[in-house]
């Protein structure tokens, strides 16, 4: 992620002792994203990740390094927390949540294939499924009271079509939020940020999914739709790629079967996944903050994307 909080390898190795993870080697910045402080954290025993938290505070971190703590028990292919020798997850760096988590093995995909899509469904089921019985709550915090809270603050950037496309799909969804279908579908925790860049391969198999820290309370229906939103789009054009798709929820569908009332909410979910990233985007691209290492993302992508599906509104789950 972007470099917020800048630390050097002298600050890390005393810091680093606590852990079991051997003696500090190296310490490099991550350059992409924008919301923590990542490195990759080098020892003699391995290469770990180290975060600082610049947003989610002690109190709420517990909920995303449990989670991955519990999936990761459950043979979901994730990062896992590594305890101080006092037994803690979250500690102290710079007077900011840090934690460090074991850095899962390969490249991610730029350019997802149909099976790869297949590869990152058959897991996404399994890991909701997984998820059930975690004890703790954490509703998803980019979810509808966010989207009402930065339309107003992100409108008087935007040119005039864009706003009304912007009012016009939070309308939309404030109406989708309130029906009996919403409220029946099957949820859980969810992931809520798998982008490709968040998954990583060993070749064409599967190592794992990273970056929690957008995870949270939601339908699963809503993580499917924002997988698919990415992984199975063309960038270039912000169309769908039905090849891919098709991989994708077939494989999904192998470990856990859709509930009727998710055929139906289909359109509408890919629609809210759309807006979710628009608006995340434009915030960032319009009031972004500062740091060393910061690459804020073109909103128009998801813009587009967001027209594509209002558009093409017969696109089934099924």
């Amino acid at each position: 992620m972007a470099v917020f909080t800048p630390v050097t390898l002298e600050e890390i190795t005393p810091w680093a002792a606590r852990f079991p993870i051997g003696t500090v080697r190296s310490l490099r910045g991550i350059s992409s994203g924008i919301e923590n402080s990542n490195f990759f954290l080098g020892t003699d025993q391995d290469e770990f990740v180290l975060t600082i938290f610049e947003k989610l505070s002690f109190e709420q971190l517990p909920f995303y390094l449990n989670l991955m703590r519990h999936l990761a028990e459950r043979d979901v292919l994730v990062p896992a927390p590594i305890a101080s020798d006092r037994g803690e997850i979250i500690n102290a760096l710079h007077g900011k949540p840090t934690a460090i988590v074991t850095r899962l093995h390969g490249d991610w995909q730029p350019s997802p294939q149909a099976v790869h899509c297949h590869e990152v469904g058959a897991m996404l089921a399994k890991m909701h499924l997984a998820a059930q019985d975690y004890p703790l709550y954490q509703p998803n915090l980019r979810g509808l009271d966010w989207w009402r809270e930065t339309t107003p603050v992100v409108l008087p950037y935007l040119p005039a079509d864009a706003r009304d496309l912007l009012r016009a799909e939070m309308h939309f969804q404030e109406a989708f939020a309130a029906s009996a279908l919403y409220h029946a579908l099957p949820r859980g925790p969810v992931h809520a940020d798998l982008f490709r860049n968040n998954v990583m391969f060993n070749g064409d198999r599967l190592s794992g999914f990273f970056d929690f820290y957008f995870a949270g309370c939601d339908t699963w229906l809503f993580d499917v739709a924002v997988t698919v939103n990415d992984w199975c789009i063309d960038l270039a054009t912000g169309e769908t790629d039905p090849a891919r798709v098709r991989a994708m929820l077939d494989a999904y569908r192998s470990v856990r079967e859709f509930t009727q009332g998710e055929e139906r909410a289909w359109q509408a979910m890919l629609r809210a996944a759309a807006l979710r990233f628009w608006l995340s985007r434009l915030y960032d691209y319009y009031l972004p903050r500062e740091a060393e290492m910061l690459t804020p993302h073109d909103p128009t992508h998801f813009e587009r994307i967001l027209r594509h599906r209002i558009e093409h509104a017969t696109e089934a789950l099924t």
